[in-house]
């Protein structure tokens, strides 16, 4: 994984700091699993095509990180490691052999992702839909195989150690696109009785407690269609490897993730076009959130709750999964507009609510991920430097990386998505 860009310091880190106060961070640093113990040491990932360069700090407006800040931030040094660093080269180079960015949106291009890693999840996140599942019929086998999983999961997560590590969040991600396909969009879904089913289907990651007469009738529910099948099987694997602050942390986002769907849906039923500001409120929900917050487990490590729950933290992972977010409104509007019916998206949207071309609002969306993007990149900063334990930097990193290998996903996967002709 290349190293990202210098995240921009901001000023006021010793307000920042002062939040986190010394026992906090004695306590999460006494209690923080350390990445050699937990690991062995980092997994060996492709070196970065450029040498990082230092995170630049304007002297003039913030105080000089110490050396030991450096020194994290920087990552663990040796062969093999420059990729797990949170500092960007200033001109990353494309590797990338598929696809064409969006002109203009603001990311980090990565190399391809291992393709060794590649073929064993492909291999296994296919025999587990297929086997363990029943997930998918014959006809839709080349719509999985062109979702190209595989390679969308090990370039989010180079830092996994094992590929059981990294079939956590892939059976995970191909669940949530089960139930979103087939609850919700073209696979049979409709926003009429959403919520039924979605509250059903919950029950699989969050299970239902209740009395003994009743209780078999739901563990039944759960095998009744491909997305309680999913979920439940992929929860199962999870639960095996989280810390139970871990997975608690999941359950709240998909419950967010699942509101955001009856949101859209109350939408597509009242054939109501939101205000900009209320679409993007609804894509806070609706989005990414939940496959970026897992990356501590993925990783091998765990961020201790109390510093996850931290509202520094909590407005880095929004931004990220905003940011992310607009990236699929982007890469799949052509898709979307192909598709019957009208399909809220961030340019949809604009054009309608602000009175624009098509081509106005699809270059205003770009702006607003950009912002997204660059205010991630910041608060990501100013709380590296205002809570510089291990865990925290690390799981800073993993979120950053998931960010750009979400990019190179949606970039690279032509058999998905192609560019509107606006440029």
């Amino acid at each position: 994984m290349p190293n990202p860009e210098p995240f921009p310091v901001q000023s006021g880190l010793p307000a920042a700091a002062s939040r986190f106060g010394a026992h906090v961070l004695a306590d999460a640093a006494a209690r923080a699993r350390d990445i050699t113990a937990v690991t062995g040491g980092p997994p060996s990932v492709p070196s970065s095509p450029a040498a990082p360069s230092p995170v630049e700090v304007p002297a003039a407006e913030v105080r000089t990180p110490t050396a030991q800040l450096r020194r994290i931030l920087g990552g663990p040094s040796g062969l093999g490691t420059a990729g797990l660093s949170l500092a960007r080269p200033e001109e990353p180079t494309q590797t990338s052999a598929e696809g064409h960015p969006i002109p203009g949106l603001y990311h980090h291009p990565v190399p391809e992702p291992d393709p060794v890693r590649v073929e064993e999840v492909s291999r296994r996140i296919k025999a587990w839909a297929s086997d363990e599942v029943d997930l998918y019929p014959d006809d839709w086998e080349d719509q999985f195989d062109g979702f190209s999983v595989g390679r969308y999961m090990v370039a989010c997560h180079p830092d996994a150690p094992t590929v059981d590590h990294l079939m956590l969040a892939t059976r995970l991600m191909v669940a949530e696109n089960a139930v979103d396909d087939c609850y919700c969009e073209d696979h049979g879904g409709s926003p009429v009785g959403l919520g039924g089913r979605l509250l059903l289907a919950h029950t699989a990651l969050d299970p239902l407690h209740t009395t003994k007469e009743y209780q078999p009738q739901w563990a039944q529910s759960l095998q009744s269609d491909a997305p309680r099948r999913a979920y439940r099987s992929a929860m199962e694997y999870f639960l095996h490897m989280a810390g139970p602050s871990q997975v608690d942390r999941y359950r709240h986002d998909m419950a967010r993730l699942h509101m955001g769907y009856l949101a859209e849906a109350a939408w597509a039923q009242q054939d109501h076009v939101p205000e900009v500001w209320e679409y993007l409120a609804m894509r806070q929900f609706n989005n990414f959130r939940p496959c970026p917050t897992i990356t501590d487990t993925v990783g091998g490590y765990e961020l201790p709750a109390d510093l996850h729950a931290q509202p520094a933290m909590q407005r880095v992972i929004a931004l990220a999964g905003n940011a992310t977010t607009i990236v699929n409104d982007l890469y799949s509007y052509t898709k979307e507009l192909a598709g019957p019916g009208r399909h809220l998206n961030l340019p949809v949207v604009i054009a309608e609510r602000e009175d624009v071309s098509d081509r106005e609002a699809y270059l205003k969306a770009v702006e607003v991920h950009n912002e997204l993007m660059r205010d991630f990149e910041a608060e990501a900063a100013a709380l590296a430097a205002a809570c510089p334990v291990p865990s925290v930097l690390r799981f800073l990193r993993g979120v950053a990386v998931w960010v750009d290998g979400n990019h190179y996903w949606h970039q690279t996967n032509t058999y998905r998505y192609s560019l509107p002709d606006f440029w």
